[in-house]
């Protein structure tokens, strides 16, 4: 029978719409359980909503303070300097070096930084200094190789509130005030200065004076910074730790020590004394605590508007008209930019995947709602409520539930994550909270437009999809194809829609499943009506006549598996990237290395005795071979073959068959080798003058051929080879030249073992390192190189943030399965009282459950599998791993999007699991209340 619009009763027969607030705490006495579950499901997605974007500011705060520390500070300080000026007479040129002047000076400078660029006052220094380094011809002072040391003479301000005395005094100006022709002065200097120098309390080092003589410099105090590392001390460094220089064009060996001396505060002018063209400097350290990575853009425009733009031109109108500043702070900044561009994109895929899926779960959480209150709702229009008003009433049932619960999860947010903008937090936990109080009257208002005796039938087998659905399902598709395409080409750095891509390929999955799985229902129903039993037909019976709305529910299943599989899939490839290039950087799981000389023979045997090592291999690696042909070196290796090709096909770096590679008479190339296997004959005689088979990288088996030629080692030797096996990469050398070659055919004196290569599965770095001390060999960890890819807080708090998106996930697959099943709860209680009533066993309304959840649940699965798996061989070629995976990404040739099994397999069986469980446990909990007490609850 077709549904029958009733009218609306009038005014006249005395029934009233109720109003919004009437009953309203009844009513959720009523549906306490449903009111808590909507109050802890709204809480739990406010918080997530209000969690993500503070996370992101948090990581990115962090990785911009993170790349700031690790570069030095002279490189991201903005270091301004005037000479005096050319015009001026000795007396104007001696009051601009004096204090006053640079203090008045050093006030404009740090008022010319605009925000975001807060100076850090504290670490940034002032003062005078010269730019030529000044000779001084004390014998007493350190001479490494015979040449006179150098110092450079400086004048900065507040030594004394960044440093400890550590002996003497300060220096200190007394009697006149120091000018030009001042023929001695004080300094201190740093303990490490005169740890380094010799140079003790007392102690005077005179530098050449200009037009005069020599400025005696008499050291009062040796001083320890307060902050070593801080920018007051390492903006320039000499002034802390002598250093070892060398003139330009000289030998590498002809170096001398260049140290730094503090005078006093007021003693600028007597560097106008020495040939050391002193100039005037004020150094602007950026405060760190300050920083924030959403101000990336505003902080790289503040700091060229000091370097070059109109701050510069401000300090030039004020200060000194040739005034020069610079800074390397624009080239960290623009790294720490590409980094965040690479990783942000794919921040903004989990965040699109996830988040859409706590829209869909919310809004059926209003559906279900809806659905199970229809009969009250339809009595409710039936005595003349409005819509209006049947949605407001709503509205302030939902809301007086759902707006404590969203401003509790925003409070956990901003409680458990500090420190981050406010204003996208709030924004996130008002929307999920307002659309949580929409969905059910939204819901409602869309079921009962029309006041009806009661609804018609809707089996999924027999209804036929609106013209309205298939436009809306069409746009879909062309949306998501899009997306998609856009992806491969531009990658994932484009568009809101791009970044959507994943998200829509699990909906037109979802689509495609909802359209064409009524096909094989009907072909199982008409199966199954032949058959004897009672369970199976019924079954299918059941789910045949399930209602349409069981899609809303497929949709979240299958965009859930989609995005958990996706989202898995990235954090198993940055894994395995950071794995890759782990073993690419060490070669093996352990490496213990001398690049002087040879290692112990008692070595080997040392380090396999010790725990976690399951096998070593040992190399002879030079890195100063050269052929003769060309004379360039080439890294050669001798090894073992059987040993080294066990270690090959262990690490997956290069495997080869041992028998190609070993020397007298047995090597050939690959298809040599294949001859062989096929009873071709071979020469078994093996001779001093035979070529040595080698394995070599594709770069040098290009450049030398596969003929014989002969290879120069170090003291004299030589030894003819021929390339035989070429491979990308070897475990011996790092790197993309190389020569393999049989150990037993080198010479003698340069077949001794440098290299050992370990495999093991918990190798101890402690040991490794106590086994080799004293051996000058060094020791190097596959499991210490992965660690150091992590190398930004960026990269770090991106994988968490995917571990996260990937768990809320599958919990809200899960609240979508279980939404699902409480909907239907009901309607199944009541056919299972009555089937029992019929003489229906528990053991067979057991099975009978199961098989009625069993179709849609193992379609939603499997489709789930299959989609996750398309959608990421669609997706990789626009995605790029290496940003968040590596430190740097140049180490690997690209981190590649790859299937992960576990991603896709675990999130579908814990569906089905479930779908099936819920049931069986609602069948046996059935049984136990008894039929008549499920009747009387109501039969409709």
């Amino acid at each position: 029978m077709s549904a029958r619009p009733v009218p609306p009763q009038g005014k006249g027969t005395g029934a009233a719409a109720p109003h919004a607030g009437a009953g309203l705490g009844t009513r959720l006495r009523a549906f306490a359980g449903t009111s808590v579950a909507l109050a802890l499901l709204v809480a739990v997605t406010a918080a997530l909503a209000a969690a993500y974007p503070r996370a992101v500011d948090r990581y990115g705060d962090a990785g911009l303070r993170r790349a700031i520390e690790q570069a030095r500070p002279d490189r991201t300080s903005v270091q301004i300097q005037a000479a005096p000026p050319w015009m001026a007479s000795l007396q104007q040129w001696e009051s601009l070096l004096r204090a006053a002047p640079l203090a008045k000076a050093r006030a404009e400078v740090l008022a010319a930084a605009e925000a975001p660029l807060v100076p850090d006052r504290a670490q940034s220094s002032y003062g005078v200094r010269t730019t030529v380094p000044l000779e001084t011809s004390e014998p007493w002072l350190a001479q490494p190789v015979g040449l006179p040391a150098q110092v450079v003479l400086a004048v900065q301000q507040d030594l004394a509130s960044h440093s400890r005395l550590s002996a003497g005094r300060l220096p200190r100006t007394t009697g006149e005030p120091v000018t030009a022709a001042t023929e001695g002065v004080e300094a201190a200097v740093t303990a490490d200065t005169a740890r380094t120098l010799n140079i003790k309390v007392g102690s005077v080092i005179r530098v050449p004076g200009s037009g005069r003589g020599p400025l005696a410099v008499r050291i009062t105090g040796i001083v320890d910074p307060r902050s070593p590392d801080g920018a007051y001390w390492s903006a320039l460094p000499v002034l802390r730790t002598p250093a070892l220089s060398r003139q330009p064009g000289s030998q590498l060996s002809e170096v001398y020590w260049l140290g730094g001396l503090l005078l006093a505060p007021d003693a600028g002018p007597a560097l106008l004394g020495t040939p050391g063209r002193p100039e005037r400097y004020w150094n602007v350290a950026p405060d760190i605590a300050t920083l924030r990575g959403h101000d990336l853009d505003r902080l790289a425009s503040a700091v060229a508007a000091l370097e070059s733009g109109p701050g510069v031109q401000r300090l030039r109108a004020a200060v000194d008209d040739e005034l020069e500043a610079q800074t390397n702070l624009d080239e960290v900044l623009a790294d720490h930019a590409r980094l965040r561009s690479g990783i942000e994109p794919l921040l903004v895929l989990a965040a699109v995947g996830t988040g859409s899926l706590a829209v869909i779960v919310l809004a059926m959480a209003g559906g279900v709602a809806a659905d199970r209150r229809r009969a009250e709702l339809a009595l409710l229009r039936a005595r003349g409520a409005s819509l209006p008003g049947l949605a407001a009433r709503l509205l302030a049932e939902t809301a007086a539930m759902a707006v404590p619960a969203g401003a509790l999860g925003l409070s956990a947010a901003l409680l458990l994550l500090p420190d981050a903008r406010t204003t996208p937090t709030v924004t996130a936990a008002l929307a999920v909270t307002l659309l949580a109080c929409l969905a059910l009257p939204l819901r409602a208002v869309a079921a009962h437009r029309t006041v009806r005796m009661h609804d018609g039938r809707e089996d999924l087998t027999a209804t036929r999809p609106s013209r309205r659905r298939t436009v809306a399902e069409a746009t879909v598709l062309v949306i998501a194809a899009g997306a998609v395409a856009a992806l491969r080409r531009q990658g994932s750095g484009g568009t809101g829609l791009v970044a959507a891509a994943p998200l829509l390929t699990g909906v037109v999955a979802a689509l495609l499943l909802a359209r064409l799985h009524p096909l094989p229902l009907r072909a199982l129903s008409k199966a199954a009506a032949r058959l004897r039993g009672l369970v199976i037909p019924l079954s299918l019976a059941q789910v045949a006549r399930a209602p349409g709305f069981a899609v809303l529910p497929l949709l979240a299943l299958l965009s859930a598996l989609t995005t958990a599989a996706f989202g898995g899939s990235v954090l198993a490839g940055v894994t395995a990237a950071r794995d890759r290039a782990a073993l690419l950087d060490v070669g093996a799981d352990g490496r213990v290395e001398t690049t002087t000389g040879r290692l112990p023979k008692a070595l080997p045997d040392r380090v396999r005795g010790l725990p976690g090592v399951r096998d070593v291999t040992a190399a002879s690696v030079t890195a100063e071979a050269k052929p003769q042909q060309s004379g360039q070196p080439v890294p050669l290796a001798g090894v073992d073959p059987a040993a080294y090709a066990r270690l090959s096909h262990h690490t997956g770096l290069g495997s080869f068959d041992a028998a190609s590679l070993r020397s007298g008479g047995e090597g050939g190339s690959e298809a040599d080798a294949k001859g062989r296997g096929e009873g071709g004959d071979t020469d078994a005689e093996g001779g001093a003058d035979r070529p040595l088979p080698a394995l070599a990288s594709p770069k040098v088996a290009e450049e030398y051929g596969t003929d014989p030629y002969v290879v120069l080692l170090p003291g004299g030797t030589s030894v003819t080879v021929q390339i035989v096996l070429v491979r990308e990469h070897t475990p011996a050398v790092i790197g993309d030249d190389f020569l393999i070659v049989d150990r037993a055919g080198l010479p003698r004196a340069r077949a001794h073992a440098t290299t050992l290569l370990l495999t093991g599965d918990s190798l101890n770095g402690r040991a490794l390192r106590s086994a080799a001390d004293g051996t000058g060999a060094s020791v190097r960890l596959r499991a210490e190189e992965r660690a150091r890819h992590v190398d930004s807080p960026l990269q770090s708090g991106a994988e968490r943030l995917y571990v996260v998106a990937v768990a809320a996930g599958a919990g809200y697959a899960v609240l979508a399965l279980l939404l699902t099943v409480l909907r239907t709860a009901p309607e199944r209680r009541a056919l299972l009282a009555r089937l029992r009533t019929m003489g229906m066993s528990r053991s067979q309304g057991r099975r009978l459950l199961i098989l009625m959840a069993l179709p849609q649940a193992f379609l939603a699965a499997a489709g789930g599998v299959l989609t996750g798996w398309a959608g990421i061989h669609l997706l990789s070629p626009g995605i790029d791993l290496a940003t968040i995976a590596l430190a740097s990404p140049s180490g690997l040739e690209g981190a590649a999007l790859r299937t992960d099994p576990l991603s896709l397999a675990v999130p579908a069986l814990t569906v089905l699991l479930l779908a099936v469980g819920v049931p069986a446990a609602q069948a046996w909990w059935t049984g136990r209340r008894g039929s008549v007490s499920e009747l009387r609850l109501g039969d409709n």
